[in-house]
């Protein structure tokens, strides 16, 4: 008997303790996550080495000369091609040649969106191909443009092929080269 009644309090022990492990894990169960996972941390990319100086809290650029945008948070340009917008880490093959250190930079501080595509054609009116604001500074050197650059046809020492006429890009000399 003494047997009996010892089984039985330890199979009410055991029960007890599966009840309150069973408590705490319907408790834990029901514990909400971290706050990153319900809203997931935005990274914001610093402006290009070619962007202009004194706008670090920008999110766009316009590129007036090939009518396309840069993002700056995404490091992305948007274009227009195939009858769509474009984004892409890349310009498109016809602007490879392009002087990103040169080419004048519209800086939409007052666009705060995902589209600024969405106001191209007041951008496309009021920034024309050609057009020309203040002056502007880059905020790294000319010559990174052709260290860090990621465009097509860098075989000549990383001097761009169609730039005749336009200066003299850094390499001391003046017109072609």
């Amino acid at each position: 008997m003494k047997t009996i009644k010892l089984f039985i309090t330890g199979l009410l022990f055991f029960a007890v303790s599966s009840a309150q492990a069973q408590v705490s894990v319907n408790v834990n169960i029901g514990t909400p996550q971290p706050v990153v996972i319900a809203s997931p941390k935005v990274v914001i990319a610093s402006p290009p080495e070619w962007g202009p100086v004194g706008y670090d809290n920008a999110e766009y650029y316009y590129l007036p000369d090939i009518q396309a945008y840069y993002d700056i948070r995404l490091s992305q340009y948007i274009y227009f091609g195939n009858g769509k917008w474009i984004r892409s880490r890349h310009l498109p093959s016809h602007c490879r040649n392009y002087d990103l250190y040169r080419g004048y930079k519209v800086v939409l501080t007052d666009y705060h969106g995902h589209t600024p595509y969405a106001h191209y054609k007041t951008h496309k009116v009021k920034y024309h191909k050609g057009y020309k604001g203040k002056p502007q500074k880059c905020r790294g050197e000319y010559r990174s443009h052709y260290e860090n650059d990621h465009h097509d046809n860098h075989n000549n020492n990383g001097h761009h092929d169609k730039h005749e006429g336009k200066g003299n890009h850094g390499n001391g000399k003046g017109g072609k080269h």
